[in-house]
């Protein structure tokens, strides 16, 4: 394979800090677009969206196709399984990033997390969390008691 013929993939670290504008369209850093343009993304508010830690989860097209493929191989009849669907298809929406690396953020959705003017972005390798300011702080505070065991898994 050339270089040519090879994309890297898009892999998403750091965390950055962007301003959300009147129509909530937020910037998608640059080193996280991919090459092409106008690529779709699967937003998600997790874990249930009213709760103090809810985020918007970001996957990408790939990310999507695999959760997409997890849930339609479970059973339909599992309350558990059709619970998740459900969560899963009620509390999600489809985004574009438009020509300039934004990504319109939908009313319902900013408001849930708490979402206004301001929003962190926090990469997880394989997609990314868009954060209200605050209560990513608040979530930091947890993710740092669990830092000791998490070390571990790796």
């Amino acid at each position: 394979m050339s270089q040519s013929e090879y994309t890297e993939p898009v892999y998403y670290s750091s965390l950055y800090r962007h301003g959300v504008d009147d129509k909530r369209r937020v910037q998608v850093p640059a080193k996280w677009r991919p090459k092409e343009a106008e690529i779709q993304y699967t937003l998600i508010l997790w874990p249930r969206g009213s709760q103090q830690n809810a985020c918007l989860l970001v996957l990408p097209p790939e990310e999507w196709a695999l959760l997409v493929g997890k849930l339609k191989a479970m059973p339909f009849s599992d309350p558990k399984a059709e619970a998740l669907r459900r969560l899963v298809g009620t509390k999600s929406d489809r985004v574009v990033l438009d020509k300039v690396g934004r990504i319109c953020l939908p009313e319902s959705m900013a408001r849930l997390v708490g979402i206004e003017k301001d929003a962190v972005l926090v990469g997880l390798v394989d997609r990314f969390e868009i954060w209200n300011p605050e209560k990513y702080e608040a979530a930091m505070a947890v993710d740092e008691a669990l830092l000791p065991d998490a070390f571990q898994m790796i």
